[in-house]
């Protein structure tokens, strides 16, 4: 068995906290991003963060913030990390990390090989590396559009941070997923909604428990 980690991004509702807590769950994803269906207010965030138990972290989502978006969420959000889900350059995830004193998850889109030397960059400068699938020209959002990359891609590759997949996963592919990449730790949104911004509790169950019985490869 992988024993993989499991990240749940976008959760709305005090439900989906429980859900993903009672699945097993090592990450609780919230988003500060206006075009997601799954965005909340700061003051909402910090209601659903405070439900969390000890043991699940919080992670903020923020795409291209400012300092004053930054200030505003770390004061009123008990956060365990942040994720930096835009075009940050690597000066910028540095500066994030230092200003604020909170380990940084940087996402870094994959479509074809030429995307892969991104995150041989960014693992210099990050806590962890999330690894996705890059959004469509003109796309609005960044992330949880439900689209894959080729595993294959990634797959035998090592980084020298912890890093995590994502990008069209669901209950039905993680398994193979993982088998094919040997992540250990893997992130979800849309692919546990029954409707955009809307978690599904029996999906994340059916998620966690794939991604956790997964037969990973030998991890060197």
């Amino acid at each position: 068995m992988a024993d993989t980690r499991v990240k749940i991004c976008g959760l709305t509702r005090p439900e989906d906290v429980a859900a993903v807590a009672a699945a097993g769950a090592r990450y609780a994803g919230f988003v500060f991003f206006p075009k997601s269906p799954r965005n909340l207010s700061v003051a909402a965030a910090r209601d659903l963060a405070l439900l969390a138990p000890v043991g699940l972290a919080k992670v903020a989502l923020v795409v291209n913030p400012t300092d004053d978006l930054l200030d505003e969420i770390t004061r009123a959000v008990p956060l365990d990390m942040i994720q930096l889900h835009g075009s940050e350059s690597p000066e910028r995830v540095a500066e994030v990390r230092a200003r604020w004193g909170l380990p940084v998850m940087k996402a870094v889109g994959v479509a074809g090989a030429e995307d892969l030397d991104r995150l041989t960059v960014y693992q210099q400068v990050a806590d962890q590396i999330l690894v996705d699938a890059k959004p469509p020209k003109g796309a609005d959002l960044p992330g949880g559009n439900g689209l894959a990359f080729d595993w294959r891609l990634i797959a035998g590759r090592r980084w020298s941070r912890p890093w995590m997949l994502a990008g069209g996963l669901t209950p039905d592919n993680v398994a193979r997923a993982v088998a094919m990449t040997g992540a250990a730790q893997v992130d979800v949104s849309s692919g546990v909604e029954s409707a955009p911004g809307v978690k599904d509790a029996a999906m994340i169950a059916r998620f966690v428990a794939a991604a956790m019985e997964a037969e990973a490869p030998p991890r060197l």
